[in-house]
């Protein structure tokens, strides 16, 4: 993992332009939050360097955080061939961000010429035995995905429940399609999972 300070939009953009995936972490000096966030982040061991995260300080860049509605920091922004594709609010712990950038490395090497896989977003809580069961399942067929703790993120319950209408949880994004509960038929059928 590489990390670097920037200090505006345009080196934000700079720097993401030809970049498979690059995330920045919004943060603010002396914030406890954004001193836990940065804390966890750093603790992540990593030897891949193809994940590279930004950081800035919004006491003193102030023209990143209008352009993507941010209110609330630590925020982080996840990137996508330059295009923003996900946010991530609040501090996690290191084991966290740790699974969510070996998603990206993994999704970084998907090989040339092979299918690309379906984006899949896991909303979940660590006390939920179904959610559990669901990502061993999609683990165990090496489905990538990211997986969102809703219990620490008011923000994406709330967008979750928006989509579905349900505020249960597990519940799966599949490419944009919700589907509620471990529903191991459909997710199959949907990811082309065999058995």
């Amino acid at each position: 993992m590489n990390t670097k300070e920037i200090n505006s939009y345009d080196q934000l953009i700079e720097n993401i332009k030809d970049k498979e995936r690059a995330y920045l972490l919004l943060y603010k000096n002396g914030s406890e939050q954004s001193e836990c966030s940065l804390k966890n982040l750093s603790a992540v061991k990593d030897k891949d360097a193809t994940v590279d995260v930004l950081l800035a300080d919004v006491s003193t860049v102030r023209d990143i955080h209008p352009k993507y509605s941010v209110t609330t920091v630590p925020t982080m922004l996840e990137f996508e061939k330059g295009e923003f594709v996900n946010v991530l609010k609040g501090c996690h712990e290191p084991g966290f961000y740790k699974s969510f950038f070996e998603n990206a490395i993994y999704t970084a090497k998907t090989a040339e010429g092979e299918k690309p896989q379906k984006r899949v977003t896991v909303y979940s809580t660590p006390t939920c035995s179904w959610c559990t069961t669901l990502k061993t399942h999609l683990k165990k067929n090496g489905i990538r995905f990211t997986d969102i703790d809703v219990s620490k993120d008011q923000k994406a319950a709330e967008a979750m429940q928006r989509r579905s209408g349900q505020a249960g949880v597990p519940q799966t994004d599949i490419n944009g399609e919700m589907i509620v509960g471990f529903d191991k038929t459909r997710i199959n059928k949907l990811l082309e999972i065999q058995g």
